[in-house]
């Protein structure tokens, strides 16, 4: 019987340990449990539409772009073919926020799923380089925790958006705090703007942190080129 108590209060004093470990950690850093659930999830990242290599170009779209004179009309042209041709939980590109030195490739969709792979991209609004409103979440306390730091992205920041048609920089003009039911955010404004979205504060679904960038230079890649 003392043997039993004595391995009963060890088993309760490891667990107590590790509840506390995992509680700081996420304190400070993020879930444990769930960053590896993600790093799992990024392996089977479906990433043919990342290069062209992977995924090419299908002989009506290469006679399409042959038409467009401009680098403007051929991104945009790819930009909604992209669109139309990726799936949920594929990869779509990749996004560089040099003020929280966060580095993460982006997947199409924002359902649970997506979003444990990374930022997910809103598939209701558009692609970049479409001059609409393009809508990206992600998490910040869970799933490696790419917007963690969101808050700390500061008016005239840059982000970078790297699609495999172009390359799209956007500064950063505002941060807002929002209800969740605040979809007024995803609409279009009548020029191309990037809005990054995550759960506020810290541990809560209470409210959600906005930020709003609006494009500032394009660089096209691949089929976008003249």
């Amino acid at each position: 019987m003392r043997r039993l108590l004595r391995d009963t209060s060890l088993v309760l004093i490891i667990s107590g340990v590790l509840l506390l470990a995992d509680a700081g950690v996420t304190l400070l850093w993020q879930e444990p449990l769930t960053a590896v659930i993600a790093l799992i999830e990024r392996g089977q990242i479906d990433k043919r539409f990342l290069s062209y290599s992977q995924a090419p170009l299908s002989a009506v779209d290469r006679k399409a772009l042959a038409a467009l004179h401009t680098v403007n009309a051929r991104v945009t042209y790819l930009a909604r073919q992209e669109r139309r041709a990726v799936k949920t939980g594929d990869a779509i590109g990749t996004m560089s926020i040099p003020r929280i030195s966060a580095n993460y490739t982006v997947v199409q969709g924002t359902d649970t799923t997506s979003l444990q792979k990374g930022p997910g991209h809103y598939p209701e609004t558009a692609f970049p380089g479409m001059g609409q409103t393009v809508a990206i979440a992600g998490h910040r306390t869970t799933y490696l925790a790419p917007f963690r730091h969101l808050d700390s992205v500061k008016p005239g920041d840059q982000i970078v958006l790297t699609m495999r048609y172009a390359r799209f920089t956007y500064r950063v003009e505002l941060s807002k705090i929002v209800n969740p039911t605040a979809w007024w955010v995803t609409r279009n404004v009548g020029y191309e703007r990037l809005v990054l979205s995550a759960c506020n504060p810290l541990y809560s679904a209470a409210q959600r942190i906005v930020v709003f960038a609006r494009l500032i230079g394009i660089e096209p890649l691949g089929p976008g080129l003249l």
